[in-house]
Protein backbone atom coordinates (compact mmCIF):
# COMPACT_ATOMS: atom_id res chain seq x y z
CA UNK A 1 0.00 0.00 0.00
CA UNK A 2 2.81 2.32 0.78
CA UNK A 3 4.87 1.24 -1.97
CA UNK A 4 1.83 2.14 -4.40
CA UNK A 5 1.58 5.85 -2.88
CA UNK A 6 5.06 6.42 -2.90
CA UNK A 7 5.17 5.24 -6.88
CA UNK A 8 2.47 6.88 -7.50
CA UNK A 9 3.56 9.80 -6.32
CA UNK A 10 6.71 9.80 -7.84
CA UNK A 11 4.94 9.03 -11.36
CA UNK A 12 2.62 12.15 -10.74
CA UNK A 13 5.90 14.06 -9.67
CA UNK A 14 8.17 12.18 -12.78
CA UNK A 15 5.03 13.17 -15.38
CA UNK A 16 5.79 16.98 -14.38
CA UNK A 17 8.83 16.73 -14.30
CA UNK A 18 9.10 14.72 -18.03
CA UNK A 19 6.60 16.95 -19.52
CA UNK A 20 4.67 13.48 -19.96
CA UNK A 21 0.84 14.14 -19.29
CA UNK A 22 -1.83 11.59 -18.70
CA UNK A 23 -3.67 10.58 -21.89
CA UNK A 24 -7.10 9.72 -22.38
CA UNK A 25 -7.48 6.21 -24.28
CA UNK A 26 -10.51 5.47 -25.88
CA UNK A 27 -11.86 3.61 -29.39
CA UNK A 28 -13.87 6.52 -31.03
CA UNK A 29 -15.18 6.10 -34.45
CA UNK A 30 -15.96 2.28 -34.13
CA UNK A 31 -18.36 0.88 -36.33
CA UNK A 32 -20.52 -2.58 -35.91
CA UNK A 33 -17.86 -4.73 -38.45
CA UNK A 34 -14.93 -3.88 -36.37
CA UNK A 35 -13.38 -6.31 -34.24
CA UNK A 36 -10.28 -4.88 -32.80
CA UNK A 37 -8.99 -1.35 -32.44
CA UNK A 38 -5.47 -0.67 -31.46
CA UNK A 39 -4.21 2.58 -29.42
CA UNK A 40 -1.14 3.70 -31.20
CA UNK A 41 0.70 4.40 -28.57
CA UNK A 42 2.79 1.96 -26.54
CA UNK A 43 4.46 4.40 -23.78
CA UNK A 44 1.10 5.31 -21.30
CA UNK A 45 1.92 8.03 -18.73
CA UNK A 46 0.39 6.89 -15.25
CA UNK A 47 -2.88 8.10 -13.96
CA UNK A 48 -3.63 8.01 -17.70
CA UNK A 49 -7.83 6.87 -18.31
CA UNK A 50 -8.95 3.92 -20.11
CA UNK A 51 -12.98 4.39 -21.14
CA UNK A 52 -13.93 0.85 -22.34
CA UNK A 53 -17.57 0.61 -23.54
CA UNK A 54 -20.29 -2.30 -22.35
CA UNK A 55 -19.63 -3.80 -25.60
CA UNK A 56 -15.62 -3.83 -25.66
CA UNK A 57 -12.99 -5.47 -23.65
CA UNK A 58 -9.37 -3.66 -23.55
CA UNK A 59 -6.68 -5.97 -23.43
CA UNK A 60 -3.28 -5.04 -22.12
CA UNK A 61 -0.44 -7.22 -24.60
CA UNK A 62 3.11 -7.34 -24.57
CA UNK A 63 5.88 -9.40 -25.90
CA UNK A 64 3.39 -11.98 -26.61
CA UNK A 65 1.83 -12.09 -23.58
CA UNK A 66 -1.67 -10.58 -22.35
CA UNK A 67 -1.01 -9.21 -18.84
CA UNK A 68 -4.57 -8.10 -18.18
CA UNK A 69 -8.64 -7.42 -19.67
CA UNK A 70 -10.17 -4.12 -18.43
CA UNK A 71 -13.86 -4.87 -18.31
CA UNK A 72 -16.49 -1.65 -19.14
CA UNK A 73 -16.02 1.60 -17.31
CA UNK A 74 -13.48 4.02 -16.49
CA UNK A 75 -10.61 2.95 -15.44
CA UNK A 76 -7.10 5.68 -13.91
CA UNK A 77 -4.17 3.87 -14.93
CA UNK A 78 -1.76 3.05 -11.70
CA UNK A 79 -0.67 -0.45 -10.26
CA UNK A 80 -3.11 0.52 -7.32
CA UNK A 81 -6.44 0.77 -9.55
CA UNK A 82 -5.31 -1.83 -12.09
CA UNK A 83 -2.52 -4.53 -10.47
CA UNK A 84 -1.66 -6.53 -13.28
CA UNK A 85 0.41 -3.45 -14.56
CA UNK A 86 2.92 -4.33 -12.23
CA UNK A 87 4.56 -5.87 -14.55
CA UNK A 88 4.45 -3.25 -16.69
CA UNK A 89 6.28 -0.60 -15.28
CA UNK A 90 9.05 0.66 -16.96
CA UNK A 91 10.79 3.92 -15.41
CA UNK A 92 10.04 6.68 -13.12
CA UNK A 93 10.28 10.43 -13.50
CA UNK A 94 8.03 10.57 -16.85
CA UNK A 95 10.48 7.99 -18.38
CA UNK A 96 7.71 5.36 -19.76
CA UNK A 97 5.67 4.35 -16.94
CA UNK A 98 3.81 1.81 -18.67
CA UNK A 99 4.55 0.28 -22.26
CA UNK A 100 2.36 -2.09 -23.50
CA UNK A 101 -0.08 -2.60 -26.70
CA UNK A 102 -4.19 -1.56 -25.68
CA UNK A 103 -5.72 -3.45 -27.85
CA UNK A 104 -9.90 -2.67 -28.03
CA UNK A 105 -11.71 -6.06 -28.76
CA UNK A 106 -15.33 -5.55 -30.04
CA UNK A 107 -17.52 -8.65 -28.25
CA UNK A 108 -20.91 -7.87 -29.95
CA UNK A 109 -21.95 -10.73 -32.41
CA UNK A 110 -20.52 -9.87 -36.00
CA UNK A 111 -21.58 -11.61 -39.62
CA UNK A 112 -19.43 -13.28 -41.41
CA UNK A 113 -20.10 -14.35 -45.57
CA UNK A 114 -18.59 -17.66 -46.62
CA UNK A 115 -18.87 -19.49 -50.10
CA UNK A 116 -16.38 -22.39 -51.53
CA UNK A 117 -16.55 -25.56 -53.49
CA UNK A 118 -16.14 -29.35 -51.61
CA UNK A 119 -17.07 -32.86 -52.05
CA UNK A 120 -19.01 -35.18 -50.48
CA UNK A 121 -18.21 -38.26 -48.58
CA UNK A 122 -19.50 -40.14 -52.02
CA UNK A 123 -17.07 -37.51 -53.93
CA UNK A 124 -19.66 -35.22 -55.37
CA UNK A 125 -18.54 -32.09 -55.80
CA UNK A 126 -20.82 -29.40 -54.04
CA UNK A 127 -20.97 -25.39 -54.16
CA UNK A 128 -22.22 -23.35 -51.18
CA UNK A 129 -22.41 -20.12 -49.90
CA UNK A 130 -24.30 -18.52 -46.71
CA UNK A 131 -23.77 -16.30 -43.79
CA UNK A 132 -22.55 -17.52 -39.69
CA UNK A 133 -22.20 -15.66 -37.00
CA UNK A 134 -19.99 -15.35 -34.00
CA UNK A 135 -18.69 -12.97 -31.16
CA UNK A 136 -15.11 -12.85 -29.20
CA UNK A 137 -15.88 -15.10 -25.96
CA UNK A 138 -12.38 -14.99 -24.74
CA UNK A 139 -10.98 -11.59 -25.45
CA UNK A 140 -7.27 -13.01 -23.80
CA UNK A 141 -7.06 -15.74 -26.01
CA UNK A 142 -8.13 -14.34 -29.08
CA UNK A 143 -5.51 -11.42 -28.89
CA UNK A 144 -3.10 -14.20 -27.96
CA UNK A 145 -4.20 -17.02 -31.11
CA UNK A 146 -5.08 -14.58 -33.65
CA UNK A 147 -4.22 -10.83 -33.50
CA UNK A 148 -1.10 -10.41 -31.35
CA UNK A 149 1.02 -13.41 -33.15
CA UNK A 150 0.97 -11.91 -36.23
CA UNK A 151 -0.11 -7.96 -35.43
CA UNK A 152 -3.63 -7.83 -37.16
CA UNK A 153 -5.14 -5.67 -36.13
CA UNK A 154 -6.96 -4.37 -39.41
CA UNK A 155 -10.89 -5.53 -39.89
CA UNK A 156 -9.94 -6.42 -43.85
CA UNK A 157 -7.32 -8.78 -42.32
CA UNK A 158 -9.15 -10.37 -39.38
CA UNK A 159 -11.92 -10.82 -41.62
CA UNK A 160 -9.75 -13.06 -44.22
CA UNK A 161 -8.14 -14.68 -41.05
CA UNK A 162 -11.28 -16.04 -39.80
CA UNK A 163 -13.57 -16.81 -43.16
CA UNK A 164 -10.33 -18.73 -43.58
CA UNK A 165 -10.48 -20.80 -40.75
CA UNK A 166 -14.07 -21.37 -41.11
CA UNK A 167 -14.17 -22.27 -44.50
CA UNK A 168 -11.12 -24.72 -43.72
CA UNK A 169 -13.55 -26.96 -40.95
CA UNK A 170 -16.59 -26.25 -42.70
CA UNK A 171 -15.05 -27.69 -45.80
CA UNK A 172 -13.63 -31.09 -43.92
CA UNK A 173 -17.86 -31.26 -42.11
CA UNK A 174 -18.29 -31.48 -45.78
CA UNK A 175 -16.49 -34.02 -46.51
CA UNK A 176 -17.92 -36.39 -44.09
CA UNK A 177 -21.51 -35.18 -45.06
CA UNK A 178 -23.85 -37.36 -47.25
CA UNK A 179 -25.52 -35.22 -50.59
CA UNK A 180 -28.87 -36.54 -49.39
CA UNK A 181 -28.32 -34.51 -45.98
CA UNK A 182 -26.58 -31.84 -47.23
CA UNK A 183 -28.79 -31.01 -50.41
CA UNK A 184 -32.49 -31.91 -48.81
CA UNK A 185 -31.47 -30.95 -45.27
CA UNK A 186 -29.79 -27.57 -45.69
CA UNK A 187 -31.42 -26.18 -42.31
CA UNK A 188 -30.18 -29.01 -40.21
CA UNK A 189 -26.85 -29.33 -42.26
CA UNK A 190 -26.50 -26.08 -40.97
CA UNK A 191 -27.45 -26.71 -37.53
CA UNK A 192 -25.01 -29.95 -37.36
CA UNK A 193 -21.98 -27.62 -38.85
CA UNK A 194 -22.85 -25.22 -35.74
CA UNK A 195 -22.52 -27.72 -33.51
CA UNK A 196 -18.77 -29.28 -35.04
CA UNK A 197 -17.58 -25.83 -35.94
CA UNK A 198 -18.02 -24.36 -32.39
CA UNK A 199 -15.20 -26.62 -30.94
CA UNK A 200 -12.70 -25.43 -32.88
CA UNK A 201 -13.75 -21.47 -32.99
CA UNK A 202 -13.83 -22.13 -29.01
CA UNK A 203 -10.09 -22.64 -29.32
CA UNK A 204 -9.39 -19.45 -30.67
CA UNK A 205 -11.11 -17.67 -28.13
CA UNK A 206 -14.22 -17.05 -30.37
CA UNK A 207 -17.88 -18.59 -29.67
CA UNK A 208 -19.68 -19.73 -33.08
CA UNK A 209 -23.11 -18.74 -32.86
CA UNK A 210 -25.58 -19.77 -35.86
CA UNK A 211 -24.53 -21.19 -39.30
CA UNK A 212 -26.83 -20.71 -42.26
CA UNK A 213 -26.15 -22.52 -45.89
CA UNK A 214 -28.43 -19.80 -48.34
CA UNK A 215 -27.44 -21.81 -51.36
CA UNK A 216 -26.03 -25.70 -51.77
CA UNK A 217 -25.46 -27.14 -55.56
CA UNK A 218 -24.34 -30.08 -57.31
CA UNK A 219 -22.63 -29.07 -61.06
CA UNK A 220 -24.83 -30.29 -63.78
CA UNK A 221 -23.31 -33.44 -65.07
CA UNK A 222 -23.05 -34.88 -61.37
CA UNK A 223 -26.98 -34.21 -60.97
CA UNK A 224 -27.98 -37.80 -62.22
CA UNK A 225 -25.59 -39.42 -59.70
CA UNK A 226 -26.68 -37.47 -56.63
CA UNK A 227 -30.57 -38.60 -58.04
CA UNK A 228 -29.49 -42.37 -57.76
CA UNK A 229 -27.71 -41.62 -54.58
CA UNK A 230 -30.78 -40.23 -52.97
CA UNK A 231 -32.64 -42.88 -54.22
CA UNK A 232 -31.14 -45.61 -52.16
CA UNK A 233 -28.25 -46.47 -55.25
CA UNK A 234 -24.88 -47.02 -53.19
CA UNK A 235 -22.02 -44.71 -54.19
CA UNK A 236 -20.03 -47.66 -54.97
CA UNK A 237 -22.60 -48.94 -57.03
CA UNK A 238 -22.73 -46.10 -59.35
CA UNK A 239 -18.86 -46.20 -59.36
CA UNK A 240 -19.05 -49.37 -61.03
CA UNK A 241 -22.05 -48.53 -63.48
CA UNK A 242 -19.85 -45.15 -65.04
CA UNK A 243 -16.78 -47.56 -65.14
CA UNK A 244 -19.14 -49.44 -67.12
CA UNK A 245 -20.72 -46.65 -69.24
CA UNK A 246 -16.76 -45.91 -69.97
CA UNK A 247 -15.93 -49.17 -71.60
CA UNK A 248 -19.19 -48.88 -73.57
CA UNK A 249 -17.86 -45.50 -74.86
CA UNK A 250 -14.23 -46.97 -75.83
CA UNK A 251 -16.30 -49.40 -77.33
CA UNK A 252 -17.92 -46.78 -79.91
CA UNK A 253 -14.29 -45.25 -80.33
CA UNK A 254 -12.66 -47.91 -81.37
CA UNK A 255 -15.38 -49.46 -83.89
CA UNK A 256 -13.15 -48.66 -87.22
CA UNK A 257 -11.58 -51.47 -85.31
CA UNK A 258 -13.88 -54.37 -87.01
CA UNK A 259 -14.66 -57.49 -84.84
CA UNK A 260 -11.33 -58.05 -83.59
CA UNK A 261 -12.35 -56.67 -80.26
CA UNK A 262 -14.25 -59.57 -79.93
CA UNK A 263 -17.56 -60.48 -77.73
CA UNK A 264 -15.37 -60.62 -74.95
CA UNK A 265 -15.12 -56.86 -74.76
CA UNK A 266 -18.48 -56.41 -75.27
CA UNK A 267 -19.41 -58.47 -72.49
CA UNK A 268 -17.10 -56.03 -69.94
CA UNK A 269 -20.08 -54.00 -68.92
CA UNK A 270 -22.20 -57.00 -67.60
CA UNK A 271 -18.78 -58.38 -65.86
CA UNK A 272 -19.36 -55.29 -63.94
CA UNK A 273 -22.63 -54.94 -62.70
CA UNK A 274 -23.18 -56.96 -59.60
CA UNK A 275 -23.99 -60.74 -59.80
CA UNK A 276 -27.71 -61.72 -59.45
CA UNK A 277 -29.17 -63.04 -56.36
CA UNK A 278 -27.88 -66.78 -55.76
CA UNK A 279 -30.62 -69.13 -55.63
CA UNK A 280 -31.28 -70.30 -51.66
CA UNK A 281 -29.38 -73.57 -50.98
CA UNK A 282 -32.54 -77.01 -51.23
CA UNK A 283 -34.13 -77.55 -47.90
CA UNK A 284 -34.58 -81.55 -46.50
CA UNK A 285 -37.61 -80.97 -48.37
CA UNK A 286 -36.59 -79.75 -51.72
CA UNK A 287 -33.93 -82.67 -51.63
CA UNK A 288 -36.20 -85.59 -51.18
CA UNK A 289 -37.68 -84.71 -54.21
CA UNK A 290 -36.14 -86.50 -56.53
CA UNK A 291 -36.19 -85.26 -60.12
CA UNK A 292 -37.19 -81.96 -59.48
CA UNK A 293 -35.81 -79.10 -61.80
CA UNK A 294 -34.60 -75.94 -59.85
CA UNK A 295 -36.25 -72.85 -61.50
CA UNK A 296 -34.05 -70.92 -63.70
CA UNK A 297 -33.25 -67.28 -62.99
CA UNK A 298 -35.38 -64.68 -64.82
CA UNK A 299 -32.84 -62.93 -67.68
CA UNK A 300 -33.26 -58.96 -66.91
CA UNK A 301 -32.10 -57.07 -69.82
CA UNK A 302 -29.84 -54.30 -68.63
CA UNK A 303 -28.55 -51.50 -70.66
CA UNK A 304 -25.04 -52.35 -72.24
CA UNK A 305 -24.41 -48.98 -71.98
CA UNK A 306 -25.95 -47.76 -68.27
CA UNK A 307 -26.33 -50.63 -66.85
CA UNK A 308 -29.94 -49.57 -65.89
CA UNK A 309 -32.97 -52.39 -65.89
CA UNK A 310 -35.17 -53.29 -67.04
CA UNK A 311 -35.37 -52.35 -71.09
CA UNK A 312 -38.54 -53.48 -72.83
CA UNK A 313 -38.34 -56.47 -74.92
CA UNK A 314 -37.55 -55.22 -79.01
CA UNK A 315 -36.76 -51.86 -77.60
CA UNK A 316 -34.58 -50.20 -80.15
CA UNK A 317 -33.08 -47.70 -77.27
CA UNK A 318 -32.09 -47.14 -74.37
CA UNK A 319 -35.09 -45.39 -72.29
CA UNK A 320 -32.50 -44.09 -69.57
CA UNK A 321 -29.74 -42.87 -71.88
CA UNK A 322 -31.07 -42.71 -74.67
CA UNK A 323 -28.03 -45.52 -76.54
CA UNK A 324 -29.09 -47.56 -79.45
CA UNK A 325 -29.28 -51.66 -78.72
CA UNK A 326 -29.89 -54.68 -80.44
CA UNK A 327 -31.19 -57.99 -80.17
CA UNK A 328 -30.32 -61.76 -80.51
CA UNK A 329 -32.91 -64.39 -81.65
CA UNK A 330 -32.72 -66.00 -78.48
CA UNK A 331 -34.21 -61.68 -76.49
CA UNK A 332 -30.91 -61.02 -75.18
CA UNK A 333 -29.71 -57.10 -75.04
CA UNK A 334 -26.61 -56.10 -76.69
CA UNK A 335 -24.62 -52.99 -77.80
CA UNK A 336 -25.26 -51.71 -81.34
CA UNK A 337 -22.27 -52.26 -82.75
CA UNK A 338 -21.81 -56.01 -81.10
CA UNK A 339 -21.38 -58.76 -84.06
CA UNK A 340 -22.33 -61.53 -81.62
CA UNK A 341 -24.45 -62.15 -78.37
CA UNK A 342 -22.14 -61.55 -75.12
CA UNK A 343 -24.48 -63.94 -73.50
CA UNK A 344 -25.57 -66.69 -75.72
CA UNK A 345 -22.62 -66.01 -78.58
CA UNK A 346 -25.54 -66.23 -81.66
CA UNK A 347 -24.23 -63.74 -84.58
CA UNK A 348 -26.41 -60.58 -84.61
CA UNK A 349 -27.86 -59.14 -87.69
Amino acid sequence: MVLNKIGKGIGKAGSKISGFQPKLIEWKDATPSDIVWRYPEEVIPWGSVVIVKEWERAVFYRDGKVYGVLGPGRHVLDTQNVPFLQGLVEGVYGESIFRATVIYVNINRIQGKFGGRSQTIELIPVTFHGVYYYRVADPALFVNKVVGPDSRFTREELDEYIRSYFLTKLMAFISESNIKDLYMKASEASKRASMVLRKAFEEIGLMLEDVQFEGIDVPPEYRERMFWLTQGTTAAYLVQQETARKFAEAIEKTQAGGAAIGAGVVAIPWALQPPPPQAQQPTTAGVAAAGAVAPQQAYVARCPYCGQSPIPSGAKFCPYCGKQVKWCSSGHIAPAEANFCPICGSKLG
